[in-house]
């Protein structure tokens, strides 16, 4: 398999039909998602999934798949919301419930991020979490990401931390 960006335990690639059902444990699952907006419906996901790819076609940004590189699973998600032709993008990472707590989401993160910055456009990258997810903060600021203070979100419908990361200076 061909990776965009591969680490030992972690490659990345550009989703398509085969990660639906991979999709159906993170993006599907309401427990995955209770923080995140709520799970998407699975005849939704096709659609998700064919909307990152083509954003990845047209500006070479997208959110990603993660696999697993021993068992060669999707066990989630990372990357960016936005484009290349956006200044600021938001990353965001959603992983399977049994892939919790193994750093992965800190090292597709990362992954990710040197993605980015492949791209010269993109000045600032941004992501919030729940308040109560202390897993997603952590993660945040173990990729270097900077506290700014706390913003609503509508897709939440609540207050929560906000972080940046400056990929390349104006």
């Amino acid at each position: 398999m061909k990776f965009l960006a591969e680490s030992e335990r972690l490659g990345l690639v550009v989703m398509d039909k085969q990660h639906i059902e991979g999709a159906k444990h993170f993006w599907g699952d309401p427990d995955v998602m209770a923080e995140s907006g709520g799970a998407s419906k699975p005849e939704n996901l096709p659609v998700i999934i064919d909307a990152y790819r083509k954003c990845y076609e047209t500006t070479g940004i997208t959110v990603f798949g993660v696999i697993e590189k021993h068992s060669g699973q999707l066990i989630g998600a990372s990357g960016f919301n936005g484009t290349a032709n956006d200044k600021k993008i938001e990353l965001i990472y959603h992983f399977a419930a049994a892939f919790w707590g193994k750093g992965y989401a800190t090292e597709a993160g990362a992954l990710a991020l040197k993605l980015a910055q492949k791209q010269t456009g993109i000045h600032l990258v941004y992501a919030s979490a729940d308040p109560k997810n202390q897993g997603s903060l952590k993660v945040l600021e173990k990729l270097s990401f900077q506290y700014i203070d706390h913003r609503w979100f509508d897709d939440t419908q609540q207050e929560e931390p906000y972080y940046e990361l400056v990929l390349h200076q104006n």
